[in-house]
């Protein structure tokens, strides 16, 4: 779909020099000669190098639409993850480099929403939070208030988290997955 240069905004993905490129940054700009332009940051959805474009009213861009659709991960190996379609029992493999830091928070069963192009997976969004249990956690020490003071504790998935002090080993707590940070005991 075809649109014109000043009505890209961020979160918009385009294709732009055969580049797939998601708008991060706009800004209107209205110099004393010549006319407006809009300077756009784009981040390239592949590899994440970051370029500066100025797009021009009179000018076309092409927008992209990913498709989402809703994935089961089951399995993991070496170098890739493999998730399920729940209602094809299609299987795909998406490599670990795709996914990031985010792979620690993978559950077996855990549904995903993978996004993609053209049938090229591009991108894999976790739930906001997930429920860890912690393995390992330091002492408290005497005199610390609740209110300013956490401390690391090891989760079962090898990851550290800063907990406030009455968590202890074997709590199960709500981690977001996003940032990485404690959110609350779980109810569950």
């Amino acid at each position: 779909m075809k649109i014109d240069g000043n009505a890209i905004r961020p979160g918009m993905v385009i294709e732009h020099k055969g580049r797939l490129l998601v708008a991060t940054k706009i800004q209107h700009t209205q110099p004393g000669k010549g006319g407006a332009y809009l300077q756009v940051e784009l981040k390239d959805i592949r590899d994440g190098t970051k370029i500066n474009e100025r797009f021009r009213s009179s000018e076309t861009v092409e927008r992209v639409r990913l498709y989402d659709k809703d994935y089961q991960f089951l399995f993991a190996d070496e170098n890739h993850f493999t998730f399920m379609d729940t209602e094809t029992f299609e299987q795909i493999a998406i490599s670990r480099d795709l996914i990031g830091d985010k792979a620690a928070f993978l559950q077996d069963g855990m549904m995903v929403t993978v996004q993609s192009y053209d049938d090229e997976p591009l991108g894999v969004s976790l739930p906001e939070t997930v429920v860890l249990t912690i393995t390992e956690t330091e002492g408290v020490v005497k005199n610390q208030t609740a209110t300013s003071s956490y401390k690391p504790a090891t989760c079962d998935n090898g990851m550290r988290v800063m907990v406030p002090p009455f968590i202890e080993a074997g709590t199960k707590i709500v981690v977001n997955t996003e940032d990485q940070t404690y959110r609350e005991r779980s109810k569950g």
